[in-house]
């Protein structure tokens, strides 16, 4: 095993970290990963993601689970639309995305930099509401109609079936300020809408892409060692803190992928 390897797996046991702390962040750091050091393909990585958060995330259920920390029927209600938008995603609109986007002169806009770039902006914005301090509101806010979940649940899919992630970097925020569930439960419940839809879509991915099982399991294998430790170090912060270092962590991620795509084309 070489060094780059080495420091492959290290990172693979930070995205269980990640994900037992915060309830996303796992494909923000698992597909940079995967294509910066690893050197993979991109539309490869985004799968590779689906699995390993999918996976990693079911264990991270099951703990957050015992601790009282997941809201089943809300998280059921997003899940349903979100799995079909994924599966769809990634089973037909991915392998139909042009090789090129465009070209001006010199320049390609390519598919593997489109996304790149669009999973960089994606959690830019995701970024920016979990950073920005809300007003506090005495009255208890009212459960948003369910057909404004299902929309939303669409939306989220299919901008996670597009960039390969599990949704926690959007769906942690959507829980918090849409469905007003208090932050540290929302980790809790953002992780079954990721298990759900991150395996349900990367089986759109084995239909199209040949996998590396082996590689995919021990990295899998490791990242579920973090999520097991994530989920123990979580319950000595509060969530506040936690909603906050989800945000900056985010920020940084975006700004880091906008500069190497941005430096690749120059």
């Amino acid at each position: 095993m070489d060094n780059t390897q080495l420091l492959g797996y290290i990172g693979a046991l930070i995205v269980g970290l990640v994900l037992g702390l915060i309830g996303g962040g796992g494909s923000i750091l698992t597909v940079p990963l995967l294509v910066y050091l690893l050197g993979y393909n991109p539309i490869v990585a985004t799968a590779y993601s689906l699995f390993v958060v999918g996976a990693t995330s079911m264990v991270g259920t099951f703990q957050k689970y015992q601790k009282g920390l997941v809201d089943f029927k809300t998280g059921l209600a997003f899940s349903f639309p979100s799995f079909l938008a994924v599966y769809l995603s990634r089973r037909y609109l991915v392998p139909r995305i042009p090789d090129t986007l465009f070209s001006i002169n010199n320049f390609s806009l390519t598919k593997e930099m489109g996304i790149m770039v669009f999973f960089a902006i994606i959690m830019l914005l995701a970024s920016i509401s979990m950073i920005k301090k809300k007003k506090e509101i005495d009255a208890i806010p009212e459960k948003q109609a369910y057909y404004k979940t299902f929309i939303q649940g669409l939306i989220i899919g299919t901008i996670t079936g597009l960039i390969g992630s599990g949704g926690g970097f959007l769906y942690v925020p959507a829980l918090v300020i849409w469905a007003n569930i208090p932050m540290k439960k929302a980790v809790g419940t953002s992780l079954i809408i990721i298990t759900i839809n991150s395996l349900i879509g990367f089986t759109g991915d084995m239909q199209t892409l040949e996998i590396d099982w082996v590689f995919l399991l021990l990295f899998t294998f490791i990242s579920v060692i973090g999520i097991i430790l994530g989920v123990f170090l979580s319950k000595f912060i509060s969530g506040n803190k936690l909603k906050k270092s989800f945000g900056f962590f985010t920020l940084i991620m975006a700004i880091y992928i906008i500069y190497k795509e941005t430096n690749l084309l120059m």
